[in-house]
């Protein structure tokens, strides 16, 4: 992981790392564990949030709205991790945070390359802005053609 910083003690910024990984592992258990509510806590309500099939949602309503549709039943026999690949603080209260995320499906792995912008509200980062792509040349996936998640069209 490369990490990008704006002036701070070195104390701060490694709570400040491991409050932004909390979000990522929380991310990971609500999708793992099909909870769209505790997904949906990490929000703010104005986020903008764009799914790896390009479907753009604004707002935690219309971000709700989605997640109660699609997350219920969609990690069956799937699983997805994250690997924190870069952390940029852009401000003490404000981080682009960039992953890899593994899908692991009975079709085989399928890897996306989300993007999120978190901001520190009350004490709490939230996710504000997020965009996810697909990656078909990753190491995973890049001997074969299938795409399981992030297929054209889904």
């Amino acid at each position: 992981m490369r990490v990008g910083l704006v002036s701070t003690t070195t104390a701060t910024r490694e709570h400040e790392i491991e409050a932004i990984m909390q979000v990522i592992s929380t991310v990971e258990h609500a999708q793992n564990n099909e909870l769209p509510d505790e997904f949906l806590s990490l929000f703010r309500a104005d986020a903008i949030w764009t799914t790896g099939g390009g479907k753009r949602l604004f707002g935690r309503d219309a971000i709700s709205e989605f997640t109660h549709q699609v997350l219920p039943g969609a990690m069956k026999d799937t699983t997805v991790s994250f690997e924190l690949e870069h952390l940029m603080f852009i401000r003490p209260d404000v981080a682009a945070v960039k992953l890899r995320q593994i899908y692991q499906t009975p079709e085989g792995p399928d890897v996306g390359s989300p993007l999120w912008i978190l901001a520190k509200e009350d004490g709490k980062w939230l996710l504000t802005a997020a965009q996810n792509i697909g990656v078909p040349d990753d190491e995973l996936t890049a001997s074969t053609d299938k795409h399981p998640v992030f297929a054209p069209g889904k």
